[in-house]
């Protein structure tokens, strides 16, 4: 508890030093203060909060971060831009968006504001829509991000765009740095979007990401969401998404999870309308000591409508992961077809794996299932390839990157996909 205050402590300074050189309007303002507020009086969640049961907190508690004056990174970024964004990326340079770094020639399509220019020429529809989704009372992490705006992104794709090459947003942050960054999305009726939210380190450095991302889709829009979460191995990583999906809307979703020495990730997706569908995928690979937590909800308000939730992890060394997933069917969406699976290999007995699916259907009228496994490598199989001259070695880790490889096939770029399997394989210490 006493490190708990003087952590709270530690940011109010912090707090104030941002606060005091805002020149943003009442209503944000008035915003960013009663967040603080709420922080200052909860904290960080602690596993007494049923949603963090299995999730200690007191790692970040024991940091020391602080806000980065810099504006630009001492490394070059060229290395962490895919093939495919070459000319449609965007960067969060310690948690502020850059203009100057980014990119957009080849999607000149849509809309992007920084927010102090979108509380220029916007600000009616940020004061709307900015936390309508994710309030600074769900926790003390989005409290602390709410308190911290800044310099977010606002990310806007009109109506019937179709934009043809994917966008990729670079978050980089540096040794000893809290980076709160904060996105608003907003893809309008009949727009089409690919865009690949990558967390990628240039150095192995200590830092504490606390990320909130919203995203809004209007009717028959339809949104490719990629998700790689690459931090160094030294640093702490949560991110909250969340997610509305209009009529007629798809939202696809692969989150990989490679990196960052504690990390967790919140992704919540609500259907506001009928006839949407829903992919949450996704991938998690944990060694050393790394801890890894996804939460996902997916709630059914709406009749005919349509989800897959379908996550995969391997845990080695003496890591531990968490899953947490869950899928409400509400009195009034009959006609709800949703589906969930947890498959987990275990390729330590010093790893563990907390892993709880959850469904709550209040209607008759659906199709539902739910289920979780975890195990390890099959003997059958493993002896299988031995008998075609594989050592013991390379017929497991080949194995293992056959599991793997459902979910990041189905990321459709050549080049993100190139860069996953090598890390992968990296870290099985194999070659193809």
């Amino acid at each position: 508890m006493i490190t708990q205050v003087k952590k709270q402590n530690l940011y109010e300074e912090l707090f104030q030093k941002s606060f005091s050189q805002s020149t943003q309007p009442a209503w944000l303002k008035d915003l960013r203060l009663k967040a603080f507020e709420y922080f200052s009086q909860n904290g960080f969640p602690t596993p007494e909060d049923e949603e963090w049961k299995y999730t200690n907190t007191a790692p970040i508690t024991r940091e020391q971060f602080s806000l980065s004056v810099e504006k630009k990174p001492s490394t070059q970024l060229e290395n962490l831009i895919y093939k495919e964004t070459q000319r449609s990326y965007l960067v969060f340079f310690n948690g502020q968006f850059i203009r100057e770094l980014s990119n957009l020639e080849a999607a000149s399509n849509i809309e992007i504001f920084s927010f102090s220019e979108a509380l220029k020429t916007n600000n009616e529809i940020l004061e709307e829509k900015l936390t309508k989704q994710v309030q600074y009372q769900r926790n003390g992490f989005t409290a602390l991000n709410t308190a911290f705006i800044e310099n977010g992104l606002f990310l806007h794709i009109p109506e019937n765009q179709k934009v043809s090459v994917p966008i990729q947003i670079l978050f980089v942050s540096t040794e000893n740095v809290i980076a709160t960054p904060r996105i608003l999305i907003l893809v309008a009726k009949g727009a089409e979007a690919t865009l690949i939210e990558s967390y990628l380190r240039s150095e192995q450095a200590r830092y504490f990401t606390n990320a909130v991302i919203e995203i809004s889709l209007e009717d028959r829009a339809t949104l490719k969401h990629h998700r790689i979460q690459r931090e160094s191995h030294n640093a702490f990583h949560i991110t909250t998404t969340d997610v509305e999906i209009g009529e007629e809307s798809i939202y696809d979703s692969t989150n990989i999870t490679l990196g960052a020495k504690w990390s967790r990730h919140e992704i919540s997706a609500k259907f506001t309308k009928e006839k949407a569908e829903v992919f949450v995928d996704g991938l998690y690979l944990t060694s050393g000591e790394q801890f890894a937590d996804t939460h996902s909800v997916i709630d059914h308000l709406h009749p005919n409508c349509k989800s897959r939730q379908n996550y995969k992890g391997i845990v080695d060394g003496k890591s531990r992961v968490v899953f947490n997933g869950k899928i409400f069917v509400r009195e009034g969406a009959k006609g709800t077809d949703a589906h969930q699976s947890n498959k987990n290999l275990l390729l330590s007995s010093n790893a563990r794996i907390d892993t709880k699916p959850q469904l709550e259907i209040f209607n008759d009228d659906v199709q539902c299932s739910h289920g979780a496994t975890v195990g390890q490598l099959e003997e059958e199989e493993i002896f299988y390839l031995m008998s075609r001259g594989l050592p013991a070695s390379l017929a497991k880790n080949l194995l293992t990157y056959g599991f793997a490889e459902e979910i990041i096939n189905k990321i459709e770029l050549e080049s993100v996909k190139a860069t996953l399997d090598e890390a992968l394989l990296n870290r099985l210490s194999v070659r193809l």
